[in-house]
Order: structure tokens, then C-alpha cells, then sequence
């Protein structure tokens, strides 16, 4: 089921009584949140989205692609735990994972740069100061 996300229920600006009656298009449709979270396995969603594009929604997550900024490396890491999330401070507590979220891996502290909900992959890079020992 999807969600409605048109704006015909916006108040009109610049002086319009009105706006014209619009259908329900599917385009206007969007989708419910589905967040990625610390996992057992690996699971990616494949969703068709506007001009027959794809994204890829990961649902379950156990491995990062790390990279450490001073070598220019990059990594895949074992995601051992959230450690915070600017986007909702609740989403470190159930092991929710997006763009910004500060994770430990196998390799360090790390901040995830990619989209995991609609990228399918998590791309992070290492956190100055909390380098691997």
C-alpha cells in the first residue's frame, strides 16, 4: 500500500481561491518507511521507481564498505554495532541504520555516507581520531 504525497491539500499561494481538481497519479505515490537494521543476513528489496529506474531498499545488514581517508583504502567490515544517529536518537537503541549514523566496525568508528534504504549498500568512512589499533 502506498502513501498519498501530492500537494493538493497545501493552502494555495499568491492569491488563488482555488487549486484545479487533480487525479490520484501513481507517480504522486510515495512509500512507507522501512528502516535498515543491524542484522543476521543480508536482504535487499528491488523497487521500480519513476521511469522504470530501480532502487534498491536493504531491509537487514551485517557488513559496511569502510573507507580510511589518510590511505585512501577502502575495506569491508563486519558492522559490530549503532553507536548514535543524528536523524532520531531512538534509532541507535533499535539498531536502525542511515546516512549520518555513526557505526562500529571491525575497522573502527565509522559514519555512513550512502542511503542504505534506497542505495541497497552501506558506505562509510572512518571517523578522525578512532582509526583501527
Amino acid at each position: 500500500m502506498g502513501v498519498y504525497q501530492y500537494r493538493d491539500l497545501k493552502k494555495p499561494s499568491g492569491g488563488l481561491r482555488s487549486l484545479p481538481h487533480k487525479r490520484k497519479r501513481r507517480y504522486a505515490m510515495g512509500d512507507y518507511f522501512v528502516p535498515t537494521v543491524l542484522g543476521d543476513s543480508r536482504d535487499v528489496r528491488v523497487k521500480r521507481v519513476m521511469g522504470g529506474n530501480y532502487k534498491l531498499s536493504l531491509r537487514t545488514v551485517t557488513e559496511a564498505i569502510v573507507n580510511d581517508p589518510k590511505t585512501g583504502k577502502s575495506v569491508k567490515a563486519k558492522i559490530l554495532a549503532v553507536v548514535s544517529t543524528p536523524a532520531n536518537r531512538e534509532y541507535a537503541r533499535r539498531n536502525i541504520i542511515t546516512k549520518g549514523t555513526i557505526i562500529r566496525t571491525s575497522a573502527g568508528l565509522a559514519r555512513v555516507t550512502s542511503r542504505p534504504g534506497q542505495d541497497g549498500i552501506v558506505n562509510a568512512i572512518l571517523v578522525e581520531g578512532q582509526q583501527a589499533s
